[in-house]
């Protein structure tokens, strides 16, 4: 086993405090510091009396130490590590070595903080999971993706494209991107139109950065995404909400705010409204188009998942009418898997020359070998995959939908949404969510409440619950274990 570190720290040989002893002290020290974690794997005896310039004999008594005070544990085979469950560490009161001074807890300096905005739940073994609405990573084709990044990692080696590059990503994959724009979205797209980004995300928080400054008004749906509101508050801008129905944005509100305040920027998901799944009628779309040309309001306009609409033609983006005052985020990562870390943004040349820049700053480009094996993909594998996934998820829609009315019905209200992958469910009557949440987990099922969602007032007693991310036979189980965690979680609103 290896272990590519060692001990910082000097005995004192005049010292009255015997030499096994100072060991011991040292090595609760360092993990007091943090320097060394639970788990860690300590030098061997032999190693470590060589480090020390001590006997052998004395390491060896000193670990047995350890392991007598619950520091560490022994083992024949992997040998001395540090126990997984430490004693408890009191606050040091030597204001050198302070734990409210050390690096690894805190520090003497100031920073911003960030607050935890994106709705998450962990996955664990033996919980299920409603998630936000995410894929389920065990249709990926990763065989498929192995083989393509291989020999893109080839390709771009023997052509010496493994340096850096482009900013704004590959030209072959933003072509790619532009060809599928253009043919299935109806926008009028070129390979400059487009950045790459490393994920969605990061295309978010990019045009937050440079459309809002400290005092513009940023208009956002009250039920939205969360770190949309945060990346546009923490520019400086006011932060305006907009009300939502089961026809999307309510025009009648934008128009209103636009009277009182100047609106700049409006953040929006019309196509599935995060979180509702509601799609934006298309008569509020003309007239939006026209209240935003007039007014002169960039629209970031968020395609979260495009690809999953289930029950007729997707409507076309915003964006298809006209790139001047917009901004169009999508991702691959929902199609593939979000470990694969690929978004983009769509928008004028000039603004993407700019976001370019700004991505100088962060991380100066993605992976060029992870783009050209993308883009490759781009072409029948990811429309043979695309098909196959579509085809699982409306069965998986569909069963949801059939087994959350036999067990539920009279518990919750919910539309069967068109696409997107989640559901959003509304109670028929008052309960206590933060004791739901708790309940739900304590039969080892995780869910995420509306007040995640919300900006403003009050939030709606509502639920999203992901289910793609989830086959047949768990998405039964996890609604059984959902009505087990209503009955017992009843309360006050």
């Amino acid at each position: 086993m290896l272990r590519p570190w060692t001990l910082q720290f000097q005995l004192r040989h005049q010292s009255q405090t015997p030499l096994y002893l100072q060991v011991v002290q040292s090595l609760i020290e360092e993990i007091r510091r943090g320097r060394i974690g639970a788990g860690t794997v300590l030098p061997g005896t032999r190693t470590l009396s060589e480090q020390l310039s001590v006997s052998r004999k004395t390491i060896i008594s000193a670990y047995d130490e350890l392991v007598a005070q619950g520091w560490a544990m022994s083992d024949s085979t992997r040998g001395t590590f540090i126990a997984p469950n430490l004693p408890s560490l009191p606050r040091w009161t030597n204001a050198t070595t302070s734990m409210a001074s050390s690096p690894l807890v805190g520090g003497s300096f100031s920073w911003r903080k960030t607050p935890e905005v994106i709705p998450w739940v962990e996955r664990s073994e033996n919980y299920l999971v409603f998630d936000d609405g995410t894929p389920d990573p065990r249709l990926a084709p990763v065989e498929i993706i192995a083989r393509t990044y291989r020999r893109a990692l080839v390709r771009t080696a023997r052509r010496s494209e493994l340096g850096y590059g482009d900013p704004r990503g590959i030209f072959a994959l933003r072509q790619a991107i532009s060809t599928m724009l253009n043919s299935e979205r109806g926008l009028a797209t070129t390979a400059n139109n487009i950045c790459l980004t490393r994920g969605s995300q990061m295309a978010l928080y990019l045009c937050a950065t440079l459309l809002a400054r400290p005092g513009d008004y940023v208009a956002i749906e009250k039920l939205t995404y969360p770190p949309a509101r945060t990346a546009f508050a923490r520019t400086g801008a006011h932060i305006v909400t907009i009300n939502v129905d089961d026809g999307g944005i309510v025009l009648d509100d934008l128009e209103h705010v636009c009277e009182q305040h100047p609106i700049k920027v409006l953040y929006l998901t019309p196509h599935h409204h995060f979180p509702t799944t509601v799609s934006l009628r298309p008569e509020r779309r003309l007239r939006l188009l026209e209240l935003l040309k007039r007014k002169g309001i960039v629209v970031v306009e968020d395609d979260y998942d495009h690809e999953f609409h289930f029950d007729h033609q997707p409507l076309l983006p915003l964006a298809s009418a006209s790139l001047d005052h917009t901004v169009y985020i999508g991702s691959l990562s929902k199609l593939i898997s979000p470990s694969l870390r690929i978004g983009y943004l769509v928008s004028s040349t000039g603004f993407v020359d700019d976001i370019a820049n700004e991505i100088m700053l962060i991380d100066r480009q993605g992976s060029p070998t992870m783009e050209t094996a993308v883009a490759e993909l781009m072409g029948e594998h990811i429309s043979s995959y695309a098909r196959k996934v579509h085809g699982i998820y409306k069965r998986r829609r569909d069963h949801f939908a059939e087994i959350l009315t036999n067990v539920l019905g009279d518990r919750l209200i919910f539309d069967i949404p068109a696409g997107g992958l989640a559901f959003w469910a509304r109670f028929r009557e008052p309960v206590c969510l933060p004791e739901l949440v708790e309940r739900a987990y304590q039969e080892r099922l995780k869910i995420l409440p509306s007040n995640n969602f919300y900006s403003d007032g009050e939030p709606p007693k509502g639920i999203r619950l992901g289910y793609a991310s989830m086959d047949e036979k768990e998405l039964t189980e996890a609604v059984n274990r959902f009505d087990r965690a209503f009955a017992r979680g009843r309360g006050s609103p």
